[in-house]
Order: structure tokens, then C-alpha cells, then sequence
């Protein structure tokens, strides 16, 4: 299991977020910090994974070996990647190794705040949160999980936001390729509108785009 661990700043970048509403979801959010700062910040922040079910040393032990795992998927595509954004592999690391710290000291001193679930099904009530956003799991692993899955899933986002959800990227992991089936998944949406924006980010080639849904 990859409990990946992002740090604020990327989240920042990947989502374009200027400043944050009242509340906020990070599902699924693995190993990373931005719950953490979130919070720090003022915000209602809540953080949404299966890996949270697993006892503290397990999940420190996932985390931690996620750390050289995420880099590993790289090695194997390293024409798939830039490096504009972080400027170097290490600085990645030291972005990833920091994050990992503060996501396991805020679960141990806030666990309130992380839930274990995960999508297609989630333990909150209708427009819980202003904000929803979902990082590296949606298109991401579409070779994994099918277009009925994602179509259960975006509902579900979209239900338990009260105004928008953020999806990043819009590419598979690993060589990058399109989803051929989003555009007829977005157009079986009710109730919302869609956009595909840039973000100021890009490690993948070509996944600079993010996925922003609208409450109409």
C-alpha cells in the first residue's frame, strides 16, 4: 500500500489554491501534510484514507517505505517526468520526507481529524465541506479502477461537497496517457458544471490540468 506523502506546497501548486474556505476534505490523502497546515491555518480540514485503519506502527512503517517506492515509479519513466517544478530529485525528496514527518505527528496528536474510508463511499453527511479535493487517485489509476468506479466516485466527491471539487491530474501514473472516457464521463454529471484547468504545476508530462466541479 503507497501512503504517498505530499507536502502543503505542492497541494498549493496541484490545485492552484489561492486561499482556502472554512472546510475542507482531502480524499484520499495518504501520508501527506496539507490536512496538518490546513488546520494550522484555521481551517476545518479532515483527511479521508483506507491506510488510517491500519495501527500506528504499521502506518509509520507504510509511510516511510513509500518514501523510496514513489521515487522507484519514477526510475522506471524517467522520460515521463520534469523536474522544473521541484528543480531536483532531491529537493522532491526533502519536499516528501517533511511531509511525511508532519502527517505523523498530526495523526498522533489530532487523529480527529483523519478518517478512515474510502471512495466510492464516505462517512459524511450531504455538502459537509466548501472544498473537496482528490490528489493521484481518480484517472490516476484507471488501469485499476473501471469508469463505473470513477463515475461512483466523482458522485460521491460531489456530494458531500457544498461547492467545489478539485481532481489532479488527469493522466495515469507512470507513462502519463489520457482518459479517453472523461469527457463522456463529465457530461453524465448532474446538477454541476465542469471546467479542465491549468495548474502551475507539472512533474508528469503533460498533467498540468485539474479537474474542477462546480455545485450549480
Amino acid at each position: 500500500m503507497l501512503v504517498t506523502s505530499r507536502s502543503y506546497a505542492e497541494y498549493e501548486a496541484m490545485f492552484d489554491l489561492k486561499e482556502l474556505p472554512d472546510s475542507v476534505l482531502d480524499c484520499c490523502a495518504g501520508g501527506a501534510s496539507f490536512t496538518a497546515e490546513a488546520a494550522e491555518r484555521g481551517v476545518d480540514a479532515i483527511a479521508v484514507d483506507p491506510a488510517y485503519e491500519l495501527e500506528t506502527p504499521e502506518l509509520v512503517d507504510s509511510v516511510r517505505q513509500s518514501l523510496p517506492a514513489t521515487s522507484g515509479i519514477v526510475d522506471e519513466h524517467q522520460g515521463s517526468f520534469v523536474w522544473t517544478w521541484y528543480g531536483s530529485p532531491d529537493r522532491k525528496d526533502q519536499y516528501r520526507i517533511e511531509a511525511a514527518d508532519r502527517f505523523l505527528q498530526d495523526i498522533t496528536t489530532a487523529p480527529q481529524r483523519y478518517v478512515a474510508a474510502g471512495l466510492p463511499d464516505l462517512p459524511f453527511g450531504d455538502r459537509r465541506f466548501e472544498l473537496v479535493l482528490c490528489s493521484h487517485l481518480l484517472f490516476t489509476w484507471s488501469d485499476k479502477y473501471d469508469r463505473d468506479w470513477h463515475a461512483a466516485a466523482l458522485r460521491e466527491l460531489i456530494r458531500v461537497s457544498n461547492a467545489e471539487v478539485r481532481i489532479f491530474p488527469l493522466v495515469t501514473q507512470g507513462a502519463g496517457d489520457p482518459i479517453p472516457w472523461l469527457p463522456e464521463l463529465l457530461d453524465s454529471l448532474e446538477g454541476v458544471t465542469s471546467e479542465i484547468r491549468k495548474v502551475p504545476y507539472e512533474f508528469q508530462v503533460g498533467a498540468d490540468e485539474m479537474l474542477v466541479i462546480t455545485r450549480t
